[in-house]
């Protein structure tokens, strides 16, 4: 697929990024560079290739999911301006 100047236009506008008239040949050319990378992918035969997370293989660490306090009531209260009976105290803003 080949990107032309009126259409790397657009996606720099979409994209909120200022590209200056003479740099549109070159950006339509790099995007259409990219696009043709993405078609080669296509091709790849993946059957019966796993999902990885990483490129050398690892257990993720693994914890109980229990739900706790964290024991750090008293040192995250410490930090807040107003604090009452173990929570937040925040002003009023709906009567």
């Amino acid at each position: 697929m080949s990107i032309d100047i009126d259409t790397a236009r657009k996606v720099a506008k979409l994209s909120r990024i200022r590209v200056e008239e003479g740099d549109l040949p070159a950006l339509a050319e790099k995007l259409s560079s990219i696009l043709g990378f993405m078609e080669q992918l296509k091709d790849v035969d993946v059957e019966g290739v796993e999902p990885m997370t990483s490129v050398t293989p690892m257990r993720l660490k693994r914890r109980v999911d229990e739900v706790t306090d964290g024991s750090q009531q008293a040192a995250v209260l410490k930090n807040a301006p107003d604090a009452r009976e173990g929570f937040f105290a925040v002003p009023k803003v709906v009567e």
